[in-house]
Order: C-alpha cells, then structure tokens, then sequence
C-alpha cells in the first residue's frame, strides 16, 4: 500500500489502483475513473489495493461493488466510511469529513447526494451512469 500511496502523492494522480501483477494510475475528477473500471474491466477491482485523492460514498459504493479489499484514502467523508466499514473493506484515511464538496464549494457533492440513501452497491452503479451521463451531454 505504500507504493500505491506514494504514486498518488508525488504522481499527483486521482486514483491507482494495484492487482494482478498491474499498476495503474488514473488522473480523472470525481468517480469517472472507477465507474469506466467496473463497466470495462470489472475484474481488475476484484481484490485490489486502491489509493484514492477523495472517497465520498458514490466511489466507496463502486469500489464495494468491483470488490476492492483495501483502501487509502487522502480523504473520506463519514458515509463513505460506513460503507466499507458495513462492507468490510479495509480502509486507512488522512482526513475525515462529513461529506465531501462540489468543486464550486457551494454544496455536497453531486455524487454523494445521489448516493445519499443507497447503501447497496448495486444500486449506486445506474444513479451513478446517469449522472456522468448528463455530465457528459453538458
């Protein structure tokens, strides 16, 4: 985990993710990132070691659902917390929040408000698609 968490700090990268004998870094805001991984090669999540900028629940839900073992986390808000603390995931953090922001700093995160009542990880991932989908459209 330490490599992974030393490649997100000096690589100034959103997520890495290591398994299977792969190394991979990711530079997207918010869970695009995680959400192409599930849809694409779901099987590189199952069992993975992931180090993550920011966990709001929507990227906790998502890392659940493509079966991620361990987390680290620069910072995570409450809710993301309890989803791998319900799901057993272990997770080590920096900085805990109540929930994460929108870019703007105005709100919650869009994310983490539509994900705000789903606690199964199969539920998340469709609010999850639309959402990037009508970013996508704008």
């Amino acid at each position: 985990m330490n490599l992974l968490v030393e490649r997100l700090k000096e690589g100034k990268h959103s997520l890495v993710v290591a398994n299977h004998r792969r190394f991979l870094t990711f530079d997207s805001r918010g869970v695009k990132d995680l959400f192409n991984l599930i849809t694409t090669d779901p099987d590189l999540l199952r069992g993975a070691r992931v180090a993550d900028k920011v966990v709001g629940k929507g990227a906790a839900l998502l890392m659940v659902l493509g079966g991620v073992s361990e987390v680290y986390a620069l910072t995570i808000s409450r809710p993301a917390l309890d989803i791998f603390h319900k799901y057993s995931v272990k997770v080590i953090y920096e900085l805990l929040v109540d929930n994460i922001i929108n870019r703007d700093g105005t709100d919650i995160c869009p994310v983490e408000k539509i994900c705000s009542g789903c606690d199964v990880p199969s539920e998340a991932l469709p609010l999850i698609e639309n959402f990037i989908k009508s970013m996508n459209h704008k």
